[in-house]
């Protein structure tokens, strides 16, 4: 055993559905803890152990810091003892701004700026010439060079983008004889200079002079440029009185061909494209930008002309569309009722684009007075952009923008620079890439760029620094499996395990020990082949002086802890006990533990006795598929069995079946407008009539959204308490035991139960309301029963009571007890969507699928459905999925857990690599014939299982 002062000791913890537990845990050790979905895991490592780590730092703060982060409550525990700082790395809180990116999450783009900065080398955008220092010799002449006679003013940019009054520098200026400054673009005198907002970023341009274009003037234009270049740090700008261009000139970098564009020094905040010296003017540095998709306005173009324009047609106002159609029509001499196709490029154009013909309106409006309107035809695609801008409503917005897709800017080509510091280039024996071509490339091709970087001696030890810094932080990344994501990919487009594996990679490079780390499932989404990376990563993190406790379920991690807890035995109000700690060994020979069970082999999730055999007349066919890293293939997905699509993450999995497949089929089959992947057509359509798409994002963003709502159980759960006697008496509706309406709610929190806390600089904060004490109605509402229990109660129990509580009434009990067989029994009924995992909240939306009648032409799409899922929850789920599969419909599951893919008919490997590396198809057959193949990574680990 551990010393005491080795030791985290928790007494009496009973946070959620925790009973009573007391635990002691080893120091600076990798401490797994593991049991069923809602056995109380998560309520001992983070709402316990985790949240008191917090409360205490929050507590050693000073009383006015404390003070914008308000009382943090203390967990439902007696005492812990022998707590350090705590760290929670969750899959939840990845950051889904557009400006972040691989390369900022990790720093590792700020070093790169810091890189580029100091070891580039500028060239012209125009010539590619290298850029050079120009002398003041060289700017006079370039002057002298252009047209005679041009008036100008020298200026002298002595404060760029900076806030302050500037009082002092006013005096200064007007001390060394200058009489005009030019204050954000207006010319003020010295004499009475601007007063000036503090906290607004100011532009200020001393006037040197003012002169014309002559060669007279040469000695009086060299010493107004000089004076220029000593004031504003070696920068001089020409204003011209004419047109108002105004041209910079640089001491220190401009083109030796005279190009106009001179580039100032090289600053790392010029290789930011969040700040305005770097980024890109036309898209803000976004590198994206919102365009119409002809596509989803016109999506059948053999349709009449006054029905082929959706945006249109769909509209609350189409009889005044229709008028304006008819109008057009008639302007351009074509039968409004003409099938769109039928039109020449010509009025194609127009009804796209606009045109300068005049047409006349004349409709009833929605009070019923007739109104006339003559003006030029604006065109769809203008009027959905101006619309777009124009809307304050949300929803208006999301309707116009639903037409729209994203593209690469067209300034900037999707890099989010200027051009002039993407022309900024470091060398290697591999080619001169520029800071964005560099983020492109996989970070394990970066890395190799890096290493074979031809510095010369000076630049050698300016960026040796820097260069340890990028490595170090490239080699971490690797470390956790993550060599196929590029620097510049956006953190939205991130899973939960990659996000949660970037911010873990980040915590190593941190180097901070002594440190307690709470690691949420870290080996969701990676592939058996690269666990031992992720192991060793999480015993790298322990050997530099640091605890971890890591909620997991993988076998491999279970079995590389030093120290192992089992909750249980079961989930919901029969968990919340230590089943089992110790070292991992000793679980095997527990047998309380369904944990051990599993381990030791007295349980095992089997391999089907038969495969389904597939029907060669009933195929899916993917022809093409080009998007993202996927290699012009084709892939054929048998329907009517349970298909498993594996591969190392970054393989091209998810981008063949979610961005390609499951949005043409959504397209066809359920009438969305998407845009899909790039691929030549997907055959096969005609066999299915239905798509079911279930991933992980939330069902709910708001403490309203529950698994009652998304099911649509509560429903009928109201109904049934408004026929109770005593509603009736009341004369009570369905409607009064809603949260959502007025009546019946708690009217302090408007029926949320708890009221959000704005946090400033720190994410929102949700306290129970002091009102209801988190009840969600008003007390005349709770006065009404069923059964014993008011609404609130109902909402708080646990999924497999209710279903219980509820077995009479059929039409409830149904949806309940599927919940029940998804796994998701522990689930409270009433409990929030912002609580719920990305699994919890896929497996709710399987279960409200589950419900719909099926005709067996049905295909389901899952993608990664065992997350957080102990062994015999998965054994769970695959009787809920074989069952739909035997129904006759299909399923499509994207997985890396091998009990899955040992249990599926058919397998598509993708890989071999990920990123660059991958994109192909690598194996198709059944588990067995997958396993045998020599290249597939899938069937080496396959191959010990069947």
């Amino acid at each position: 055993m551990y010393a005491v002062a080795d030791r985290l000791i928790v007494r009496g913890a009973r946070e959620h559905n925790l009973k009573g537990v007391d635990i002691d845990l080893p120091r600076e050790k990798m401490i797994v803890f593991t049991g069923l979905s809602g056995s109380g895991k998560s309520s001992l490592a983070f709402d316990t152990i985790f949240a008191e780590g917090q409360r205490r730092y929050v507590e050693s703060l000073s009383s006015y810091a404390r003070m914008f982060l308000g009382q943090m409550d203390k967990p439902d525990v007696d005492f812990i003892d022998g707590l350090s700082p705590a760290v929670s790395i969750d899959q939840k809180s990845t950051n889904r701004n557009p400006r972040s990116t691989v390369g900022t999450i990790t720093e590792v783009y700020d070093y790169l700026r810091l890189l580029f900065a100091r070891a580039g080398t500028a060239h012209c955008p125009e010539c590619d010439a290298k850029i050079e220092r120009q002398t003041p010799q060289q700017i006079v002449d370039q002057v002298l060079d252009m047209e005679e006679g041009l008036k100008f003013q020298v200026l002298a940019p002595v404060v760029r983008t900076r806030k302050g009054e500037f009082v002092d520098l006013f005096a200064d200026l007007a001390a060394q004889g200058y009489s005009r400054v030019r204050v954000d673009g207006e010319v003020h005198q010295l004499t009475n200079p601007p007063k000036l907002e503090k906290q607004i970023k100011h532009d200020i341009e001393v006037v040197v002079d003012r002169l014309q274009v002559k060669a007279s003037q040469k000695q009086r234009l060299t010493d107004s440029i000089e004076t220029a270049l000593k004031l504003a740090d070696g920068v001089v700008a020409l204003e011209f009185v004419d047109t108002g261009d105004i041209r910079r000139f640089s001491e220190k970098m401009a083109c030796p061909n005279g190009h106009t564009l001179s580039v100032e020094e090289l600053e790392p905040r010029a290789f930011s494209f969040n700040s305005p010296y770097g980024a890109c003017p036309t898209c803000d540095g976004l590198g994206t930008k919102q365009e119409v998709d002809v596509d989803l306005i016109i999506p059948d173009p053999d349709a009449a002309l006054n029905a082929a324009i959706q945006p249109w047609t769909s509209s609350p106002n189409s009889k005044y569309f229709d008028k304006l159609i008819e109008g057009f029509a008639e302007s351009i001499g074509v039968d409004p009722k003409a099938p769109y196709s039928s039109l020449s490029a010509a009025n194609k154009k127009k009804v796209l684009y606009g045109s300068k013909e005049v047409v006349s309106v004349r409709y009833k409006n929605r009070y019923g007075r007739v109104r006339n309107w003559s003006a030029p035809f604006e065109g769809v695609i203008p009027f959905l952009h101006r619309k777009s801008d124009e809307t304050e409503s949300a929803w208006s917005k999301e309707r116009y923008q639903s037409y729209m897709r994203e593209v690469p800017c067209d300034s900037c080509g999707g890099a989010r620079l200027k051009p002039e510091i993407l022309s900024v280039r470091l060398a290697s024996s591999e080619g001169e890439k520029s800071i964005a071509g560099l983020t492109d490339l996989s970070i394990k091709d970066a890395a190799q760029f890096l290493t074979t970087l031809q510095l010369n001696a000076r630049e050698q030890i300016i960026a040796g620094a820097v260069l340890k810094e990028i490595n170090a932080r490239l080699k971490f990344l690797l470390d956790v499996g993550l060599e196929y994501l590029t620097l510049s990919r956006s953190a939205g487009t991130l899973s939960g395990g990659e996000a949660q594996r970037i911010r873990l990679a980040t915590q190593i490079g941190s180097g901070l020990a002594g440190v307690l780390y709470v690691l949420d499932e870290p080996s969701i989404g990676l592939h058996q082949r690269d666990n031992q990376r992720l192991i060793k990563t999480l015993q790298r993190l322990k050997e530099i002086g640091n605890t971890l406790i890591v909620v997991e379920h993988d076998e491999d991690t279970i079995k590389a802890a030093d120290w192992l807890v089992d909750i249980g035995p079961k989930a919901g109000e029969y968990g919340g006990e230590v089943v089992y700690q110790g070292e991992p060994a000793g679980i095997l020979e527990c047998d309380e533990s369904l944990t051990g069970a599993y381990l030791s082999g007295r349980r095992v999730l089997g391999v089907p006795d038969e495969r389904r055999a597939l029907d060669p007349e009933r195929m899916l066919k993917v022809v093409g598929a080009r998007e993202n890293n996927l290699d012009d293939i084709d892939v054929e997905i048998p329907l009517g069995i349970l298909t498993c699509v594996t591969g190392v993450s970054g393989s091209g999995k998810s981008t063949l079946i979610n961005r390609i497949l499951a949005t043409t089929l959504a397209n066809e089959l359920n009438g969305a407008r998407q845009v899909p992947g790039r691929a030549k057509r997907v055959e096969g359509l005609e066999h299915l009539d239905k798509l079911v798409q279930v991933d992980q994002s939330p069902i709910g963003r708001t403490p309203r959204s529950n698994p009652a709502t998304y099911t649509g159980v509560f429903d009928k759960i109201r109904n049934l308490f408004a026929e109770t006697t005593e509603a009736k008496v009341r004369g009570y509706k369905p409607g009064r035991f809603s949260f959502n309406t007025k009546g019946g709610r708690c009217e302090a929190c408007h029926g949320d139960g708890t009221l959000k806390i704005e946090m400033n600089f720190l994410p929102d904060v949700y306290v129970p309301c002091e009102v209801c004490n988190g009840a969600r109605y008003n007390r005349e509402t709770l006065e009404v029963h069923y059964k014993g229990k008011n609404i609130a109660e109902v909402l708080d129990m646990p999924i497999s009571e209710a279903a219980e509580f509820f077995e009479p009434i059929t039409s409830i009990h149904r949806y309940l007890n599927t919940l029940v067989e998804v796994g998701l029994g522990y689930v409270r009924l009433g409990q929030s969507a912002t609580t719920l995992s990305g699994g919890e909240a896929q497996r709710v939306k399987l279960a409200s699928e589950l419900q719909k009648r099926s005709k067996g032409r049905t295909i389901y799409i899952l993608d990664e459905p065992t997350t957080g899922l102990h062994f015999e929850d998965i054994r769970k789920l695959m009787l809920v999925i074989q069952g739909l599969v035997d129904k006759g419909n299909s399923v499509v599951v994207i997985e890396h857990n091998l009990d899955v893919i040992k249990a599926a008919d058919w397998v598509i490997d993708m890989g071999p690599e990920g990123g660059s590396g991958g994109g192909r198809v690598v194996a198709v057959g059944t588990p067995e014939h997958v396993a045998s193949v020599v290249g597939s990574h899938t069937g080496t680990f396959l191959r010990d299982l069947l």
